[in-house]
Order: C-alpha cells, then structure tokens, then sequence
C-alpha cells in the first residue's frame, strides 16, 4: 500500500470508530503496517487538518485517536442542536422516545435494557428538543436520572396528554416496542401530511 493510500485509509478509519476513537496500535494491525509508521500518517494527518483550514482535526485522547471538530466552532454545533427546523427524528431516537413515552418515568439503563443498545445519544437528541426531561432521580444505587416526556412532547404528536397516546395491539418485547414506535411515526407523518395540505389550501384559496 502506498503513502497516499494508507493516509486515506487510515482518515477513514477514523471517520467509523466515531467518538471511540482507536489506538495506533489498533490501526497497524487492521492496516498490517508497523505501529510508527501509522503514528507519522497520523501526524501528517493532523497537519493536513491545520495548516488547511479544515473543519476537522486529529485528536489523540486517553492513548487513542479520533476525528473531532475545531473547538471554536462550537457555538455553530450548538445552533444547530437548537434549531426548530430540525424536526425529524431518527429510528434510534424514536425508539427511545417510544420507551420512555409509554413506560415513564424511566432510566436510561432501562432504556438501554429494552432496546440492548446504547441510549445516551438519542436521550441527547431528546433533551436538546425538548421532547423529554428529568424527572427527578431513581431510589437506587447511584440515583440515576429518570426521564419522562415533556408538554412539547404532546403538542409535537398532537395529543391531548400522555392518556391519548396510541395503544397498540397486545404483543410482548421488540414486537411491542416496534408497533409503539411505528404508531408514534405515523402519527407525526399524519400531522406533518396535514400541515402540508393545509398549507396547500391556503396556497389556493
């Protein structure tokens, strides 16, 4: 493997380990190239992202490196988290809005122990839409946060309060959970569906 090639394997190497990040050691043995010399790729890289001008950089942190973004950019992020156009919600964050709509109040380990997936970035999402908030804390070891959805959280599907939410049909585990999940999308799709015909009408009244 050439120079070229290595240095764009390895920037996307580090593009999938996300915000894990991965050790050089890790990398040389997925790439099969000594440890030092990932190291200097590494390096170069992180030169490459400075000297550029670029919206990304090389970090290393705890003993592992990562993609992160320029530190001051972030008030950008932040707008962007904020911001009321971004209204639709992913798979992972509607799954975990299901759960804690329908069995709140509720931790995140719980969460995490229906779904078997790790929670903490669609709870993130949640929080920062205002969808759901804490609730107060759990009377066990470590008094985790319990969550519960918010008065945002009804006027988004249109519901009249937690009582008016969909009742699905008597199922048990990720089958209860998936026809929860599908019958809050289809609930927000059909007021989003309305909106855009009324929308419609208006446009031609």
């Amino acid at each position: 493997m050439d120079y070229s090639t290595l240095k764009s394997v390895l920037e996307g190497i580090l593009f999938v380990t996300g915000e894990e990040g991965i050790s050089a050691k890790t990398i040389a043995e997925v790439v099969e190239v000594d440890a030092d010399v990932v190291l200097n790729v590494l390096r170069d890289l992180q030169k490459d992202y400075t000297k550029k001008g670029r919206g990304l950089r090389v970090a290393e942190v705890a003993g592992g490196y990562r993609l992160t973004t320029v530190p001051e950019h972030a008030p950008y992020f932040e707008k962007l988290a904020f911001s009321p156009s971004r209204s639709a919600l992913s798979q992972a964050s509607l799954e975990t809005l299901s759960i804690i709509a329908y069995r709140q109040p509720i931790t995140r380990v719980e969460i995490e122990e229906i779904r078997g997936v790790k929670a903490d970035r669609a709870i993130h999402t949640l929080v920062a839409k205002d969808l759901i908030e804490e609730k107060g804390r759990a009377d066990a070891v470590g008094r985790p946060i319990l969550y519960g959805t918010t008065k945002a959280f009804l006027d988004y599907f249109g519901l009249s309060g937690i009582k008016a939410l969909p009742e699905p049909s008597t199922l048990d585990g990720d089958d209860e959970l998936e026809e929860r999940t599908k019958l809050l999308f289809e609930r927000v799709e059909g007021r989003q569906l309305s909106m855009e015909d009324m929308e419609r009408e208006l446009e031609t009244s």
